[in-house]
């Protein structure tokens, strides 16, 4: 077998501490009955032929985060079914090791019920898991990201916040809880004005705090990846293009930034309520505006391959953000990572996910693929959602 890609060209910090799985056992989850795997802290190669069963292994991880999943399937589309019936319950339990120490994590749900995480045994939030175990996923559905709807570009985005900052979740499901409320009000057309005025300015203080989060992602973003020279993977030039954005960035306080957003939902509360959603310009509202830096290109102009390399850079620049800001080296989950990349851009890939020091999950139909990795990487063949240990 061969050595792991060399390291030695890319300019970053020694590894930080791994957020690492060390044991995966699921429980009727998707297309696995049961299944007991253990592994250690380096990177895992899913291979097999499609259909099989790998996409299955990295969405069970990231129920092990906040949110629906990486198919935003959520708690009620993820149980195994046998002739089209679901079963009773589902579970994802995982044992990972921290920077913090080792945890024992459970996420699964009953049939019809919401879905229940618990720490070591005992209840717990969803955003605690986040703050134990950041991660990062792309998937193949991302690969033309920047030519796609605008909503999915800063869904992509808020994610790599929130990898960073757990409470950004918090804030941004808040925001849109309160957003949600307030256009059902200006909906029925006989709204209180004093609970209006109290849902925007709960709204507003809700919505700076997620602008704010936004704006300081962005700028560690932007400096980490203006700090390495190109590479395997292009520059790029970043912007989000949003009111409350653009306030705070030019210098707007906090405050002043909540009023003035309050001002603008007030002002909107007629058409708002004529079409039936929020066109006030708000944190809803976004752009993330990227550009391809050496063909100094919108991205969204750019082909399908340097679009897939635009979205590895942003990942990979936030999971060296983490590292080094937190030191610890976040759980990638990459599927398909290697379609749409050449020989060079592959091995570019395993440098800097051996680098980073990342458990870095990937999946491709041939292990072939994950061949720049060498030994710094660790080969499941998945078939008929079994797994099955390759040490080549």
């Amino acid at each position: 077998m061969s050595k792991p890609a060399d390291t030695d060209d890319v300019n970053s910090p020694p590894p930080a501490i791994p957020a690492a799985v060390r044991r995966l056992r699921l429980t009727d989850f998707r297309c696995y009955p049961a299944l007991d795997l253990e592994i250690d802290a380096r990177p895992v190669a899913l291979y097999g032929e499609n259909g099989s069963g790998k996409t299955n292994l990295l969405e069970a991880l990231s129920f092990l985060a906040p949110g629906r999943g990486l198919r935003s399937a959520g708690a009620d589309g993820v149980a195994r079914k046998l002739d089209g019936v679901s079963a009773p319950a589902w579970g994802v339990f995982a044992e990972i090791e921290t920077f913090s120490g080792d945890f024992k994590l459970g996420v699964g749900a009953r049939a019809g019920g919401r879905r229940e995480t618990r720490i070591d045994g005992d209840p717990a939030q969803q955003v605690e898991l986040s703050r134990l175990i950041p991660m990062i996923w792309l998937t193949p559905a991302q690969d033309r990201l920047f030519a796609g709807p605008r909503a999915d570009r800063l869904k992509f985005f808020d994610r790599l916040v929130y990898a960073a900052d757990p409470a950004h979740a918090e804030a941004a499901t808040a925001y849109e809880k309160t957003r949600v409320r307030r256009q059902r009000l200006l909906d029925d057309g006989r709204a209180d004005p004093v609970w209006v005025d109290a849902l925007e300015t709960e709204m507003a203080g809700h919505g700076v705090a997620v602008a704010a989060a936004r704006l300081e992602a962005l700028i560690r973003l932007q400096a980490e990846i203006d700090a390495r020279p190109e590479g395997a993977f292009p520059q790029a030039d970043l912007a989000l293009d949003g009111a409350v954005e653009s306030d705070l960035a030019s210098g707007v306080s906090v405050p002043d930034a909540e009023d003035r957003f309050v001002r603008a939902l007030r002002d909107g509360r007629s058409r708002d309520g004529a079409v039936g959603r929020t066109l006030t310009r708000g944190p809803h509202r976004t752009e993330l505006v990227t550009r391809h830096r050496d063909k100094d290109q919108p991205a969204g102009d750019c082909s399908t391959g340097e679009q897939k390399a635009l979205i590895l850079t942003l990942a990979l620049a936030q999971a060296r953000v983490l590292a080094q800001r937190n030191a610890i080296a976040p759980l990638l989950l990459f599927d398909e990572a290697c379609a749409h990349l050449d020989a060079t851009r592959r091995e570019g890939l395993a440098r800097e996910i051996l680098a980073t020091g990342s458990q870095a999950w990937l999946t491709g139909v041939e292990r072939v693929l994950f061949e720049p990795f060498g030994d710094g990487a660790q080969y499941l063949r998945v078939e008929g959602a079994s797994v099955f240990p390759d040490r080549g």
